[in-house]
C-alpha cells in the first residue's frame, strides 16, 4: 500500500471521529447549558453535568479542563447557535418589517420553547457569571437584540410600526419571550402551537399592529 493511499484510508476515519466528537461536545455543552439556567452558575460543578450525562465527571475533563471552561463553551455554542438560526431566518425572509418582524418572534419563542425551555436563562442574569463570561454574555444579548432593534426601527421609519419608544418595546419583548417556556412547554402539539401564534401576536401589538 503506497502512502497515498495509506493517507485517502484515514480521513474518512478521522472525519468520523471529529464529527463523533462535536456531536458530543455540543450534548455536553447543552445539557451543562440546561443546568446553568436552572440552577444559576455558582449551583453547579461538573459532577452535575456528569450525573445528567449518566457519564463519569474524568469523562467530561477530556473535553474541557474546568467549569469556568465548560461555562464558557456553553455560553458561546448556545448564543451563537441561536442567533445564527434567527439571521439565517431574516436572511430567507420576505415582506414588510411587520412580517419579517412577526417571523422573528415567532421563531424565537419556538426556539426557546422546544430547543432550549431551561438554558435560555443563562443569557438573563448575566451578573450571576464570573466578570469573564458576563461580559461574553453581553456581546451576545447586544449581537441577538440587534436583530429586533433593527426590524423595529425600520418599521417605524416605513410608517408601520407606532412604538412609545424603541428601548422600552425590546425590553418588553425580550421580557415576554423569555417566559415563553413557563407559558408553552409544558402544552404538545395543536395546543401548543396555538399558544406560540397568539403570543407572538400578542408581542406584535408592542408596535402597534393588530392582528388580522
Amino acid at each position: 500500500m503506497g502512502a497515498q493511499q495509506a493517507v485517502d484510508e484515514a480521513r474518512p476515519v478521522s472525519a468520523r471521529v471529529q464529527r463523533k466528537r462535536g456531536k458530543r461536545i455540543q450534548e455536553i455543552v447543552t445539557v451543562a447549558a440546561e443546568l446553568f439556567g436552572e440552577r444559576g452558575y455558582d449551583a453547579v460543578n461538573l459532577e452535575d453535568v456528569a450525573e445528567r450525562l449518566d457519564v463519569t465527571k474524568g469523562s467530561l475533563y477530556y473535553y474541557f479542563s474546568s467549569k469556568e471552561e465548560l461555562g464558557t463553551a456553553a455560553i458561546q455554542t448556545l448564543g451563537d447557535e441561536w442567533t445564527d438560526r434567527l439571521e439565517k431566518l431574516l436572511e430567507r425572509a420576505d415582506g414588510s418589517p411587520a412580517q419579517r418582524l412577526r417571523a422573528l418572534i415567532h421563531e424565537h419563542v419556538t426556539i426557546a420553547v422546544r430547543d432550549y425551555p431551561a438554558a435560555l436563562r443563562v443569557f438573563l442574569v448575566p451578573r450571576n457569571w464570573p466578570a469573564a463570561q458576563r461580559e461574553r454574555i453581553k456581546e451576545l444579548r447586544t449581537r441577538h437584540n440587534q436583530l429586533f432593534r433593527d426590524l423595529i426601527e425600520e418599521g417605524i421609519a416605513a410608517g408601520e410600526f407606532t412604538v412609545t419608544g424603541v428601548d422600552t418595546v425590546l425590553q418588553c419583548l425580550h421580557a415576554s419571550m423569555s417566559q415563553a417556556p413557563a407559558w408553552c412547554a409544558e402544552l404538545s402539539g395543536r395546543a401548543q402551537r396555538a399558544a406560540i401564534d397568539e403570543l407572538t401576536d400578542t408581542l406584535m401589538m408592542l408596535v402597534g399592529v393588530h392582528p388580522d
